[in-house]
């Protein structure tokens, strides 16, 4: 059994795609996740399960949400080892104190970017924002807000893949979580 880190991309939000995190808890623990538990209403998991790759075990996950809730949601499941370095090598780490965290953002990706088309990306950022691709995790300072940012907006559009984003003070609650210890 490997501990997982299971992001969900648009649960809960709008009134949209409702999934209770009990609920979600419930149904991973009938799939045989132990030790499961969830972070606010967003879609972060924190558990134990299967030792399979994690693109099959986020398509199980996947599923079973779909067969129990009606909905497929984006999921990505992260192995603790693969999370932990993650938040390692956030280049911003010096930015992270502020505002509590909610400044730094990391997208993690569904998969390397095939090419970085760092002009586009360049052309969205404003003077205080500062960005760096590290294979699968995108790393955004974004110190006069994520959800003005248009960058943060168009990031995963302009990469090509599928990304969901969470905030430094949320990397660090399913840090330690997964028993990662500080971060």
């Amino acid at each position: 059994m490997k501990t997982w880190i299971v992001l969900l991309r648009g649960v809960n939000v709008g009134g949209n795609n409702k999934l209770p995190m009990k609920a979600l808890a419930t149904e991973l623990e009938s799939l045989g996740f132990s030790d499961v538990r969830t972070y606010i209403q967003s879609g972060n998991v924190v558990c134990r399960g299967p030792g399979q790759k994690p693109d099959a075990l986020a398509a199980v996950i996947r599923g079973a949400i779909l067969g129990k809730f009606g909905f497929e949601p984006a999921v990505l499941a992260i192995e603790a080892a693969d999370f932990a370095a993650a938040a390692a090598a956030n280049p911003f780490s010096e930015s992270t104190a502020d505002m509590e965290g909610r400044t730094v953002h990391l997208f993690f990706l569904d998969q390397a970017p095939k090419e970085v088309p760092r002009d586009r990306l360049e052309a969205l950022r404003i003077a205080s924002e500062r960005w760096q691709l590290k294979g699968r995790v995108l790393y955004l300072h974004c110190p006069e807000g994520f959800g003005t940012s248009k960058l943060a907006i168009q990031a995963e559009r302009i990469l090509g893949v599928p990304a969901t984003a969470r905030n430094w003070r949320t990397v660090g609650t399913l840090f330690e979580m997964a028993g990662l210890g500080g971060h």
